[in-house]
């Protein structure tokens, strides 16, 4: 592959995401396939399934499969000195207005979350891409849905901000002549910041979009919340043009029924993942479980193979 392909997991909390992500990544990495799987959620259930310690540097879990494990906090604050930066940098006529206490009381403002794991994924990105496969281990519905939607809604107000910055332009004191007009867009820091942040969500858009180099698996149970939960996510991706690319039916039981999520998600593919009676801990149990389910994975990647 060129390029890695995103594989990222979703679904209500406590349906077997976490757990549906650690198979396909071991899967793909017995394949020959060379995988790293990160953990965006919070509560970082990787370490615990692959009983290996992880953190935000990547470690080896087993031959060809590496884990991350990422410090949301540290993406935080590294967005904010980027913000900073670029204040201190493009403002500078601004520093004896002692920004830093606003950016002590910025640290807790709501929303930082979305734009921390987006500064993760182009990191993630970036280091990471000539691999396989990036398996992306997602955190709770909410917030996972605003990392996909912060491209379009950034897009759409960085469009408002280029027309504003543009008018700005065309009626600041004419200091200049009307000869140098053209100089001074040209060379406008705000301006070409302003551009280069629209490049930047246009091409995570682009990503996002691209169903050939993005995937989204939509891990439920049989039961109707987790039902409820998943219809609402796909009807959320498919309001900002991404499209789910794979439902698994997780914890299926002999006498489970699944013809709700079946009428449901009619025109997206569904793969039944059987309930485990020995919990998916440890490596030993997960091989096992691939040894004895490794067809239900083949025919749930079928279509990356």
């Amino acid at each position: 592959m060129d390029k890695a392909t995103n594989i990222f997991f979703m679904g209500k909390g406590g349906v077997g995401k976490s757990t549906a992500a650690a198979l396909n990544s071991l899967f793909l990495a017995q394949k020959g396939f060379q995988v790293l799987i990160v953990s965006l959620d919070p509560a970082h259930n990787q370490s615990d399934i692959f009983e290996k310690s992880l953190s935000d540097k990547p470690g080896k879990i087993v031959d060809n499969l590496m884990g991350i494990e990422i410090d949301q906090d540290y993406w935080i604050k590294q967005y904010l000195k980027d913000v900073q930066n670029q204040i201190n940098k493009t403002y500078s006529y601004l520093t004896a207005f002692n920004l830093d206490k606003y950016f002590r009381v910025m640290k807790h403002s709501p929303g930082l979350e979305e734009y921390a794991l987006i500064l993760v994924f182009k990191d993630i990105e970036q280091r990471f891409g000539h691999l396989d496969f990036l398996m992306f281990d997602m955190p709770p519905t909410a917030l996972g849905l605003r990392f996909f939607t912060l491209p379009t809604l950034s897009l759409i107000w960085i469009e408002q901000l280029l027309a504003l910055r543009q008018e700005i332009i065309k009626k600041r004191d004419l200091i200049t002549k009307v000869k140098l007009i053209k100089k001074e867009v040209e060379t406008d820091k705000i301006l070409n910041k302003i551009n280069e942040m629209k490049r930047d969500y246009q091409n995570l858009k682009d990503i996002f979009e691209d169903c050939e180099q993005t995937h989204i698996n939509l891990v439920l149970n049989p039961d109707k919340l987790s039902l409820a939960e998943s219809t609402r996510i796909v009807e959320a991706l498919h309001d900002i043009n991404i499209t789910c690319s794979q439902i698994i039916n997780n914890k299926m039981q002999l006498h489970s029924s699944c013809d709700d999520i079946n009428t449901t998600f009619s025109d997206i593919p569904i793969c039944q993942c059987p309930y485990s009676e020995t919990p998916l801990i440890g490596l030993t149990n997960l091989e096992q479980f691939l040894k004895a389910n490794g067809n239900l994975l083949e025919e749930q990647l079928n279509y990356l193979l």
